[in-house]
């Protein structure tokens, strides 16, 4: 078993990102956004799982918008073209599978 604590970073200072910990076949990463802050176009070399603990996030994934909120998760496969900008404040785990 392993608990990986995640600490709210949006009380010290605005845009987070950072990596939270490994597990076998995946890293974990934070990403915590005030309203309005963004992360422009990239991709990821692997299948990515994003899951919003709180907030709402629109996500662009090669030129279709989606807003995520808890209620949601999206996959992104390997090499998809994507940016975000938090819609509220918002906590966002993303999983990188390995």
């Amino acid at each position: 078993m392993t608990i990986i604590p995640i600490q709210a970073m949006l009380e010290e200072k605005t845009k987070h990102i950072g990596k939270l910990g490994s597990i076998a076949g995946a890293d974990i990463l934070n990403i915590q956004l005030r309203s309005g802050e963004k992360i422009p176009e990239h991709r990821a070399d692997n299948e990515v799982l994003i899951i919003v603990q709180f907030g709402e996030v629109r996500f662009i994934v090669e030129g279709v918008e989606e807003i995520l909120t808890q209620d949601t998760i999206l996959t992104l496969k390997p090499s998809e073209k994507h940016s975000l900008e938090a819609v509220t404040d918002v906590r966002v785990i993303v999983i990188k599978l390995k």
